[in-house]
């Protein structure tokens, strides 16, 4: 669980550190409201990919045809902190695919997945790896691709500050990573 008490000390630290006084009037209720928007951003700290996919795992049976009938969810929003300097990675877009197993998984449950996999501090690359095995363990099904496009806040507000810079990456399981026509039909859905 994550301990909002450390992180009310910890910031008070911070600021101190930044040379403000932590009892002035707009900053002293700070450390406890960063402690309960940490406790909220990352969430999904409190979870294993197991458990995430036994939260989320509600399936309904669906005949298994023999080809390749395709799942896609679209432009789930979510948003992550990049382990590497805390900062935020914004205006991420998911798109998770999957080829049914005999069953399908709630729509809604897909979106909960990413969400919660996005609220650790992570990698853009570890995201699209995690949301793919929790799809794998919900639904039975070893075909599964995951496409993110974000924007990174250590690359936009900080360094090399470049705004316009977006981070693509992808996971392909199963199928997606041989069948060279199941991918050029998602990469058809993605356009």
């Amino acid at each position: 669980m994550i301990d909002q008490e450390a992180i009310k000390r910890h910031v008070r630290g911070i600021i101190e550190a930044l040379g403000d006084d932590p009892e002035r009037e707009g900053i002293k209720e700070t450390p406890d409201r960063v402690a309960r928007m940490y406790a909220e951003v990352f969430e999904g700290m409190n979870y294993t990919n197991d458990e995430i996919a036994a939260m989320f795992s509600k399936c309904f049976d669906v005949p298994e045809t023999g080809n390749h009938d395709m799942v896609v969810v679209k432009d789930i929003d979510v948003f992550s902190y990049c382990e590497h300097h805390l900062a935020l990675m914004y205006d991420m877009k998911v798109t998770v695919a999957y080829i049914p197993k005999g069953k399908v998984i709630g729509l809604s449950k897909i979106a909960r997945i990413a969400d919660m996999v996005a609220k650790r501090l992570q990698l853009q690359e570890r995201i699209g790896t995690d949301i793919a095995e929790v799809i794998t363990k919900a639904t039975g099904s070893e075909d599964v691709a995951v496409y993110i496009e974000g924007t990174h806040s250590c690359m936009t507000a900080r360094g090399i500050r470049k705004s316009a810079a977006r981070t693509v990456t992808t996971t392909l399981r199963g199928k997606f990573e041989k069948d060279m026509d199941l991918q050029n039909r998602l990469l058809m859905m993605l356009r």
